[in-house]
Formats: structure tokens, sequence, C-alpha cells
């Protein structure tokens, strides 16, 4: 009672109710037992020890027991907050090691301002140099000066620290709950720390915890932590929580490396079953950057009661957000998240390219419906492909496939396909394809014949601009410069269109 104002004020207020002895509950009580024998040790004498892991729980609960120093000198509260700032604020380990420990006793010491404190501390280390404190502390602890030389005896031995990456901190702060781990990146965000770093950050936390990412996305592996010196356990978390909170923490950027851990989460969002706005969210977010998406992480299976083998619906509303969303994400800089990645001035036809050989690999799925196959090809406008040999391969692929489609049907499905847009490779294998319906080989013969006529057109009117007189011959070869080069062309296209046929009838 001398020591504790709370414990005081009960005493006084029962004891006029209560002749003899009496009990009473602390409701709340923040950290627990535990937390109450420090403070109980405390008030009787008895030597305790501060660390980082118990300071936040008996600040919290000197702060409770009302232990101020109007009931006695130099009492608990401010033992307790004199630690907090002069030993842990200041220093990386004891500050992770006191965010972790927190867990217990987290609304008291949100109300105390601690965990701010302690939120910003970090942040603030984080954007400080590691080499100019020495951290992280494993690698030399004490034996260091503060511009980063290694101390022996208080001497400088002129060595010097390896340069710390930009992503030390990252194991580290993946100890965190989920809670306290997006409290932290909010902070950071606030603070200003590169949208890069962050997005490493969260990539690096959700790769630890969601094991279906591990397949398919690279880990870094082999780089010393300074967790090792923490004895820190990885924390129990809810995948599905988990994966719906870093959804909304990811920056509105877009990288190469960065769309495709989207596709992993996306993948991994429908294992789960997450809810429905993370997911739109996801796709949403791909859709903006899908220019930079590659086959393998388009190829997401289908995981719900679908028939067919992989999740072609959710590819359908992607790109329907790449066509009706104007992409105003900036890439990373620096490019750490966006490997092999630069501003394209043709994104479309990047898209077009993808979503060919998308429909190809799709295509020998017995169970895709000719429709959903033409609606994936319809989605994109019709600049966007300057060439057809690409839905052209992936017809094939899905007629040899399905043999059973009738002709009706393989002719409606071909009405996809422009067959102007056909290269003359692609020409001449359609007017031998025998899976092919005999309607649509005459319009590919038709074409074919209506290109050739159109080279030798060319070389004619080449060839008697060539035979006029002279000064209208200089004439009509400054008019003709252009079919010249036309000719000269189509001339070479006839020849290797000749030697094609001629190889395809040996086969």
């Amino acid at each position: 009672m001398s020591k504790c104002g709370k414990i005081a004020s009960i005493f006084e207020e029962l004891k006029s109710t209560h002749d003899k002895t009496f009990t009473t509950k602390l409701e709340g009580f923040p950290g627990g037992p535990d937390a109450f024998l420090f403070a109980a040790k405390f008030c009787y004498g008895i030597r305790v020890e501060f660390t980082a892991r118990n300071i936040i729980m008996v600040y919290c609960a000197a702060d409770f027991l009302e232990m101020t120093d109007e009931y006695g000198e130099d009492n608990l509260l401010l033992k307790s907050e004199n630690f907090l700032h002069k030993n842990v604020l200041r220093n990386w380990k004891d500050c992770i090691l006191a965010l972790q420990s927190c867990e217990s006793c987290m609304p008291r010491a949100e109300k105390l301002y601690i965990l701010k404190k302690c939120l910003n501390a970090v942040s603030m280390m984080v954007c400080t140099d590691p080499s100019l404190f020495g951290w992280p502390m494993m690698m030399y602890g004490s034996l260091q000066s503060p511009g980063g030389s290694i101390l022996w005896n208080g001497i400088n031995t002129g060595a010097r620290i390896r340069s710390a990456e930009s992503d030390w901190w990252f194991e580290d702060i993946s100890y965190f709950s989920v809670g306290l781990f997006e409290r932290l990146i909010k902070t950071m965000e606030g603070r200003g720390i590169r949208c890069e770093l962050l997005a490493g950050a969260i990539m690096y936390y959700a790769r630890k915890y969601l094991p279906g990412l591990g397949r398919w996305q690279s880990m870094q592996g082999g780089k010393a932590r300074t967790v090792a010196s923490f004895s820190l356990t990885p924390v129990a978390v809810d995948q599905k929580v988990l994966l719906e909170s870093i959804e909304t923490l990811l920056p509105k950027k877009k990288g190469k490396s960065f769309c495709r851990f989207l596709l992993g989460l996306l993948r991994v969002a429908s294992i789960l079953g997450v809810n429905q706005t993370c997911q739109d969210s996801l796709e949403r977010r791909i859709g903006m950057q899908l220019e930079l998406a590659s086959l393998d992480g388009l190829l997401i299976p289908s995981y719900s009661d679908s028939v067919t083998l992989y999740n072609t619906d959710c590819v359908e509303r992607i790109v329907h957000h790449f066509v009706s969303l104007e992409s105003g994400l900036t890439l990373f800089s620096p490019p750490s998240l966006d490997l092999e990645s630069s501003p394209s001035s043709e994104p479309l036809r990047k898209v077009a390219r993808l979503m060919d050989s998308y429909i190809a690999e799709v295509a020998s799925d017995v169970n895709l419906k000719p429709g959903k196959l033409r609606t994936l090809a319809g989605v994109l406008p019709e600049s966007s492909r300057p060439l057809h040999d690409g839905l052209y391969r992936a017809l094939d692929i899905y007629f040899k496939a399905h043999p059973w489609l009738s002709d009706g049907e393989k002719e409606e499905l071909c009405n996809i396909i422009d067959y102007q847009k056909l290269s003359v490779d692609a020409c001449a294998h359609a007017s031998q394809n025998e899976r092919l319906p005999l309607r649509v080989i005459l319009q590919v013969l038709f074409f074919e014949q209506m290109h050739l006529r159109m080279a030798l057109a060319g070389c004619l009117n080449v060839l008697e601009a060539e035979s006029a007189p002279t000064g209208q011959g200089e004439i009509a070869g400054n008019a003709t410069a252009g079919q010249i080069m036309q000719r000269d062309g189509w001339v070479t296209v006839v020849r290797e269109n000749r030697v094609l046929k001629v190889d395809m009838e040996k086969m």
C-alpha cells in the first residue's frame, strides 16, 4: 500500500464496509501474474532486473498500480520509464525484443504511447546507415567505434565492418505478430522510407509465413541476419488474416518481380479462400501491370469446383482490368524489385503476345469450352495483334485436343482469326492443316493468292517504270522508290513461300 496508489485507494474504499479481511480482483491487470510478481518484489525490496523482454510489461503494470513518486521516491514507474528511454529506445536489438514481448499488454502500452515510441525508434534506425552506430549488433557488438571500425582494447585497428545491405532488418521484424508488423510498416511509411524497401520487407514477411509462396518465389538465403543472437521464435499467424492484411500494406507501384509476387499472392489467396474484396484488389493490381507478368505466373490452377484445369475466369478479369484501367502506377526506383523491366511503348502488344501464349497453354485442357476460348481471345481489342499467328497456333492445339468438334463449331472458332494478318509461314501451315475445316483452308488459300497477286503487281509496276523513256523513267523512279523496296521484300517472301511448300510436300 505504501508503494501502490491503486491498492491504497482500494483498501480505503473497502475497509469502511469490511470489519476484518477482504479480497479484491485487479481486473484487466497488464502482463498477468509475472508482472504483478515483479511489482511485488520491488515493493518488498527484493532485487529485480529490468530487461528488454519485461520492460513494457513492467512499465504498464507500474502505471496500472499507480506506483508514482507520490507513493515513494524513485518508484517503479519512474525507474521503468528511465530504463525504456536510456537503454531500450537507443538499441536496435532491445527495441525489437521489447516490441515482440508487448503482446500481453498491448492496450495499456498503446495508451501510454510506449508502443508508438518503440515503433518510431525502430523506424528511425532503419532510416539510418547501420555502420554508423554498430548495427546489426551481432557482428562485433561493443567492439566498434562510432565510425564503424573495429576496436581492440580501445585501439582503432583500421578494419572496417562489411557494408550493411538495405535489407538487413527484414528478418528481425519478421518475428512480429501480424498486427504489430502492420503498425510498424505504416509507421515507416509515415516516416518516408522508400517504398521499395517497405515492399521488400512485406514480401519477406509473406514468404516466411505463407508456405505456398515458397515453391515459385525466390528466397534470398545464406545471409547472416541480426536475429541470430536474439533467440526469437516465429509467431503463430492466421494465414488468411495475414494475406488480407498484407494486400492492404502493399505500395501502389509496379515491377517485374513485384508483379510475380502479386500473382503468387493471388494463387495462395484462391487456396485460402480470402474475402472477395482482397481477391478483387489483387486482380486489379495485377491488371494494372499485366505487361510485366510471365506465362507461368498466369497459369493459376482452379481450386474450386470448376472442371477446367486452370482458373481462366480469373485471368479474364485481370485482362479486363488491364484494358479498362489506365495504368497510373510508376516503377520502383531504384529497380530492386523491377528486374529486367523498363517502361514499354507498347504494353498492349506485350499483353496480346502473353495472352496468345496463355490461350495456347490452356487449349490442351479437354474440359475447356469453345465459348471460353472465344472469350479469352476477344478480351483484347483488335489493334493489339499485328499478327494472328499466336491465335492460329492456339486454335490448332485446341483442335488437336478436341477432335470431336464438328466443322460448324470449328468454323465458328476460326472467326476469331483475321486471315489477312497471318504470316507466310502460318498460311503455308494452315493451307495443309487437315484439322481445319475445308472452308477455312479455302479462305487461307484465297488470301495467300491475294498476297501473291499484290506482290506480282508491284513487280510489274516497277518493271514498266524501268522500261519507260529516260526522262519519264527518272520521274517514275522517284515516284516508285517505296515500291522498289516493297518489290524486293515481296520477291523474297514469294521465294521463301515456294521453298516452304516444297519442303512441306517432301515431309
